[in-house]
């Protein structure tokens, strides 16, 4: 059988080596269980594999540098563990991939600017980690991406006008961080933009009059800045509950 699923069964323990003698899998699904221990480095051996879940468990460890091999690979979930170390860079060489989720764990160093590479990514969670270093952008170059997560680290350094080049971005999550500087007003050329999140960083200035172009927005969190003057965008367009403007009004 070419699928594994075993979501959500109470599993413990670690996960055998022994999986990367299972050549034929073409997905393996163990997330939302209770195993431990370290990702083995012989699930790079899986090549068919095009799907592989092992989040919401407590895998600790280093991502090994193997799961690069993976060539076949369109989803590789790792989020929600006690994941440490960097991200490896080898994960670009998954040219196939379209989801890469890494949030909710304890990983640090920079972003690794190889990640551009990925042509076909169209997912990318990296929050919730200890992250720390600019922007890499490169990542402007994921033409496809509709969805980036970078929420709850530590980057620093300016929010990159070059992610403007995102047409298809509908989920864009900056805070919290440690980004300075203004709001690039290229922002506003992100016209499928539904959720945009500033909130918890050292932004300061006007916001751009630009942003009054993202037509879909319904949420903006912009609380716990310094940015001054006030949103372009009409208050019937975003939904309150889950809009945070902080000290600043509406235009």
């Amino acid at each position: 059988d070419g699928t594994w699923d075993f979501l959500n069964n109470d599993l413990s323990g670690e996960i055998p080596p022994e999986l990367g003698n299972l050549t034929n899998l073409e997905r393996l699904d163990i997330s939302a269980n209770h195993l431990s221990g370290e990702i083995p480095p012989e699930l790079g051996d899986l090549a068919k594999l095009e799907g592989l879940y092992l989040g919401s468990n407590t895998l600790n460890g280093e991502i090994p540098s193997e799961l690069g091999d993976l060539v076949n690979l369109l989803r590789l979930d790792l989020s929600h563990n006690d994941l440490s170390g960097e991200i490896p860079p080898e994960l670009s060489d998954l040219a196939k991939l379209e989801g890469l989720y890494l949030g909710s764990n304890t990983l640090n160093g920079k972003i690794p600017p190889e990640l551009g590479d990925l042509a076909n990514l169209r997912t990318l969670g990296l929050g919730s980690n200890t992250l720390n270093g600019k922007i890499p952008p490169e990542l402007a170059d994921l033409a496809n991406l509709e969805w980036l997560s970078l929420a709850g680290n530590e980057l620093s350094g300016e929010i990159l006008p070059e992610l403007g080049n995102l047409a298809n971005l509908r989920i864009l999550g900056l805070g919290p961080n440690a980004l300075k500087g203004k709001i690039p007003p290229e922002l506003g050329d992100l016209a499928n933009l539904e959720w945009l999140g500033f909130a918890g960083n050292e932004l300061s200035g006007e916001i751009p009059p630009e942003l009054g172009n993202l037509r879909n927005l319904t949420t903006l969190r912009i609380d716990e800045t310094q940015l001054s003057g006030c949103v372009p965008i009409p208050p019937d367009q975003l939904h309150g509950y889950d809009t945070n403007l902080g000290h600043l009004s509406y235009c």
